[in-house]
């Protein structure tokens, strides 16, 4: 791919996105039952009301309308949320992808949750600056490893990496491509804990480079479900190697809302830590 020497004005977010919103949902449904409320207070207040439906029969009704929804779902409704733990779960069935699984971790501080993944056998996790931002210490959970405390060792604003130190042997781990080298329309996977999951996997293609204002060196945009929780999500190519790591999206006037990740090479120009051979 060639890279893009004009700069777009397109509004990124390094949060990265979410269009799921919990609070609204509940507010909702709070609502809801409020309504049900005063609408029985007033038939209790009327003596002409006819006698209330009886409770037994309305949970049953609920509880058969339910698992009628959670049937058809996934085939009528195109909702991001069961689209992507869809496509989770099939790829998940590849002995290879979970076998990647191992090694992408959860970072968590007092106020955020992103993504990282271990690159050696000593457990050195590569992932987002603005996960990392201002902090020296860091729990990192390994899938079937448990919790860690990590050191912040490396930082590097300018690219959106940084580089979290365990110490530990034997650690699950990707392996780094040596060099950045798709071309657009490549397929690839990566692996995040987009909203309130963790370890989904999932599926894109990369589509060509772009620059944004916030950074000097030029970015490539992806084509796939990234939502917030997936900074520092691998990118990972059909030869199992991470050719970058997802840091932020960007509603691009052209494409529309598409994913960003920083190339592998911006991390081997910079870091002291190497991955395994």
């Amino acid at each position: 791919m060639n890279k893009k020497n004009d700069y777009t004005n397109d509004i990124i977010d390094k949060d990265l996105y979410e269009e799921i919103d919990e609070e609204e949902l509940l507010e909702l449904v709070e609502e809801a039952r409020l309504e049900a409320l005063e609408k029985a207070r007033r038939r209790n207040e009327d003596p002409e009301a006819k006698p209330p439906f009886p409770k037994w029969m309305f949970w049953l009704i609920a509880l058969a309308m339910f698992f009628n929804m959670i049937a058809i779902l996934p085939q009528t409704f195109s909702l991001p949320a069961v689209d992507f733990l869809i496509t989770s779960a099939k790829l998940s069935t590849q002995a290879d992808i979970r076998q990647y699984k191992q090694a992408v971790v959860v970072i968590e501080t007092d106020d955020s949750k992103g993504t990282g993944f271990s690159i050696n056998e000593h457990g050195d996790i590569v992932t987002n600056y603005h996960v990392v931002e201002g902090e020296e210490k860091v729990t990192v959970a390994f899938p079937k490893l448990g919790l860690y405390t990590g050191e912040v060792t490396e930082i590097y604003p300018e690219v959106d990496l940084a580089v979290v130190k365990i110490e530990e042997k034997d650690m699950p781990y990707l392996t780094l491509a040596k060099d950045f080298a798709s071309d657009e329309g490549d397929s690839i996977y990566f692996i995040g804990n987009p909203l309130n999951f963790n370890g989904i996997a999932n599926e894109g293609t990369v589509i060509d480079w772009t620059y944004v204002q916030s950074k000097t060196n030029p970015v490539v945009m992806l084509d796939a479900p990234v939502y917030r929780g997936n900074s520092g999500s691998p990118v990972i190519d059909d030869q199992g190697e991470v050719i970058g790591v997802v840091f932020a999206t960007l509603e691009h006037a052209e494409q529309g809302r598409v994913g960003l990740f920083m190339p592998i090479n911006y991390l081997h120009e910079r870091s002291e830590v190497r991955g395994n051979d």
